[in-house]
């Protein structure tokens, strides 16, 4: 079995965890998260401890190490929740939080107006901070890699939007 999968995964207090045939779901003070398990594996819940096992031969037993750890981090959204930080770096680069929608200045002829999906909440403690909160890891993650994308890192100058621990190596100009 997958080293992963063995790992058990303890529920801290005031986390549920029910499965109910091949659904389980994850309750907590910041949500509820749902997850359809994949046929051939299979979760125990016994004594606040949530146990992943693969039924059956390969392809299911590398599956069970993935549930697992899925099942740590729906554990982890709904008791401490995830955070994404982001950095706007370059001249005129702001960010204001208009209700559930990030307003971007970024240099282009048009503000850039990000809105944010259900479960996800925005904040932005200065004009170059965008501060991105959430229960589930996956949309924390794709929201922030979709406002990224809008001005990713230039690799000369360093401008756009990065992550708070992001590492940019820049390049040298082209000498003459």
């Amino acid at each position: 079995m997958s080293r992963v999968a063995k790992a058990p995964v303890n529920l801290p207090s005031g986390v549920e965890c029910v499965v109910n045939g091949s659904d389980l779901t994850v309750k907590g003070k910041n949500g509820e998260l749902s997850f359809r398990l994949p046929a051939g594996v299979e979760v125990e819940v016994n004594d606040g401890v949530a146990q992943a096992k693969a039924t059956g031969r390969n392809p299911n037993l590398a599956m069970a190490g993935t549930v697992r750890a899925t099942v740590a981090n729906m554990v982890h959204g709904v008791s401490e929740g995830f955070e994404r930080k982001l950095e706007l770096v370059g001249v005129g680069y702001r960010a204001q939080v208009q209700g559930n929608k990030v307003n971007l200045s970024l240099g282009l002829s048009h503000p850039v107006v990000h809105e944010m999906p259900a479960g996800v909440t925005v904040a932005a403690p200065s004009a170059t901070e965008i501060v991105l909160n959430g229960a589930d890891k996956q949309v924390v993650g794709q929201t922030a890699a979709e406002i990224r994308a809008y001005r990713p890192p230039e690799p000369y100058k360093g401008k756009g939007i990065r992550y708070s621990d992001e590492r940019i190596v820049t390049k040298d100009a082209k000498k003459k």
